[in-house]
């Protein structure tokens, strides 16, 4: 097996919870990038939460790339789009019907803007947003033009998580044969037209790469990530600190996020 691909997640994964690239795991992965493997974030931030940390790693211009919007997007460092899966008005009025399950807020996630039809907003709406370096849109929903399309769904609540889970168990079925819907953290559903995920786009991106699914690794900690690790042929590592359904299918568990996880499984596997 020779890595030539390796996509990790960012948030609880690549990033400690103090929200920093620990310096080991920046060393470890500027090797790998410096010996011609692929380091491709794969995210639910899109390309403007992104390329701080790709910058800090190293990675620029139009032969690096992102994964972001848990998939939905896939595009290179220069910001050229090599894959994109949009939704459409109809799916946003789908939005509000969902949205009036449960008290939370939804907001809309395009590559340029995050937009937003709620007045009162939760603090980890605000928070996606300024994390994302984006801007945060707040409209009447009749100032919605019918062409309006965009790439990913957040449900947050000022209430907390309480409300959260009240929606999650409130979707109709049909909800999730039409849509991605993962819970990516206990505070946020999120929301990709159906195939946009994190696994098919790296798939997708492999493929334009030239590169066997074999010889990709990934690594993760959170629902989002779950696609990447049920692809049997990539090379799956789990965060110490993911979540059970991610470590039942890895192929080996790590350190956690604040320990040099990554880097101690590619010194272990790859260098």
């Amino acid at each position: 097996m020779a890595i030539k691909i390796i996509a990790v997640d960012l948030d609880g994964t690549l990033l400690s919870s103090g929200n920093l690239i620990l310096p080991e795991t920046e060393r470890v992965l500027r090797v790998a990038s410096e010996n011609g493997i692929k380091v491709v974030l794969a995210t639910g931030r899109p390309l403007s939460g992104t390329l701080p940390f790709t910058q800090q790693l190293g990675l620029s211009g139009d032969d690096q790339y992102a994964i972001v919007f848990n998939g939905a997007v896939v595009q290179s460092l220069s910001g050229r789009v090599l894959m994109s899966q949009e939704l459409d008005y109809q799916d946003f009025n789908n939005m509000l019907r969902f949205q009036r399950l449960s008290h939370v807020d939804v907001h809309f996630e395009t590559t340029k803007y995050f937009l937003t039809c709620d007045r009162d907003l939760s603090v980890q709406m605000q928070i996606n947003a300024a994390l994302t370096n984006n801007v945060l849109k707040v409209r009447e929903r009749k100032e919605i033009p019918q062409d309006f399309t965009f790439n990913k769904v957040g449900f947050t609540s000022v209430e907390g998580s309480d409300q959260v889970d009240k929606l999650w168990n409130s979707l109709p079925s049909w909800a999730f044969d039409s849509y991605d819907i993962v819970r990516s953290f206990d505070s946020i559903i999120e929301l990709n037209a159906l195939g946009a995920s994190k696994g098919n786009a790296l798939m997708d991106l492999a493929s334009r790469l030239k590169v066997n699914q074999k010889d990709v690794m990934v690594f993760g900690d959170q629902g989002n990530d779950l696609s990447m690790f049920e692809n049997p042929n990539f090379m799956k590592i789990a965060m110490s600190n993911a979540i059970s359904d991610i470590k039942e299918k890895a192929d080996y568990v790590t350190d956690d996020n604040d320990h040099n996880g990554i880097a101690k499984a590619i010194k272990k596997f790859v260098l």
